[in-house]
């Protein structure tokens, strides 16, 4: 408990952290979010309007103040742009991104995991080759090449998968519940949203997932190999143990640590960084929100999301933590 406290001050002290970095960054631009808001038409009364309206005129560090004020009771703001409040902005765009995040991150580890342990139990032969080529081209691939590529495929050529979108546009969405198609459509008994729903995400998620899993092969073939070589898988073999309980029990589990630290990193970068993806497959998440946030200079939005993301780091980050203790008994969080 002890542990889980100090880890949470630590998550304060990061997450403000962030806040002060990307308040001085964003305000540190020589621009005029006023003018990008209003347009280049907007008369010098209606700048000075909005800037007294949103605060813009006040000093640097007031505003800072007044946002942390803001902030502590749950408040992130209005958006210069959409002059909605953010939190309703990163509660309709979140789910979204959250949604692909966790299937793309689903595929990476059953594909990913898989072909590291057969490649560490095959090394240097035909198996091992094989996912070391696909851990190459998958780490070498540009995210936006491969997206085309599979839209162009398997949507326009094949007409296997669904092209880009949430849903069709003939399906109804069901009553929103988490913000999760999936499981917002299991919630309303609606099978047929459901599948359309898994469809759609099968080409998105795959693509997102496709660097995610090539680094795992490698991570995975690494430590496992480095296990591999020690002294006490040796003795498991020795005293007639067989191959399966040798890998299963012995060397996967000690083998899994620098696998979950890996897994836990591109969990918090695929949640944050789906910008192309999103944008090719017109998924309506949160990547895009910060793109044009960033894009018209609403500074609020984009500390919204830069909050959020330092947010989902550091929770995925204790997470991943608390999961070393399964899988190694002799680390303690007392």
């Amino acid at each position: 408990m002890t542990y889980i406290l100090r880890r949470l001050a630590l998550m304060v002290l990061v997450l403000w952290g962030v806040t002060l970095g990307a308040f001085l960054i964003s305000h540190a631009l020589p621009s005029d979010p006023a003018a990008a808001a209003m347009g280049n038409n907007a008369r010098e009364e209606q700048l000075a309007d909005f800037r007294e309206r949103n605060g813009l005129n006040k000093p640097l560090a007031t505003q800072y103040v007044i946002y942390m004020g803001q902030l502590l009771r749950g408040d992130m703001g209005t958006s210069l742009r959409t002059q909605n409040g953010i939190v309703n902005d990163l509660r309709a765009f979140f789910p979204a991104t959250l949604e692909l995040t966790l299937v793309a991150v689903v595929f990476a580890v059953l594909i990913g995991l898989p072909l590291g342990v057969i490649a560490a139990l095959y090394q240097g032969r035909p198996p091992d080759l094989l996912a070391r080529t696909f851990a190459l081209l998958g780490g070498a691939t540009p995210v936006y090449w491969l997206a085309i590529l599979a839209l162009t495929l398997f949507h326009e050529r094949l007409g296997w998968l669904p092209g880009p979108g949430r849903l069709d546009v003939y399906s109804l969405a069901p009553p929103t519940h988490t913000g999760l198609v999936l499981i917002d459509s299991l919630l309303a008994r609606d099978p047929a949203v459901f599948w359309d729903g898994l469809r759609h995400l099968i080409l998105p998620a795959l693509v997102l997932g496709a660097y995610s899993a090539a680094l795992l092969t490698r991570m995975t073939r690494s430590a496992l190999l480095e296990v591999l070589s020690q002294d006490y898988i040796r003795t498991a073999r020795s005293k007639g143990l067989t191959p399966a309980r040798v890998i299963g029990k012995h060397a996967v589990r000690n083998a899994a640590l620098p696998v979950l630290t890996v897994l836990g990193s591109l969990f918090g970068s695929l949640l944050t960084g789906a910008v192309l993806t999103e944008t090719i497959f017109s998924w309506p998440g949160i990547g895009g929100y910060a793109t044009t946030s960033a894009i018209s200079l609403d500074f609020p939005a984009v500390m919204g999301v830069t909050l959020i993301a330092g947010l989902a780091y550091s929770v995925v980050n204790l997470l991943v933590d608390l999961a070393y203790g399964f899988f190694d008994p002799r680390i303690s969080f007392s």
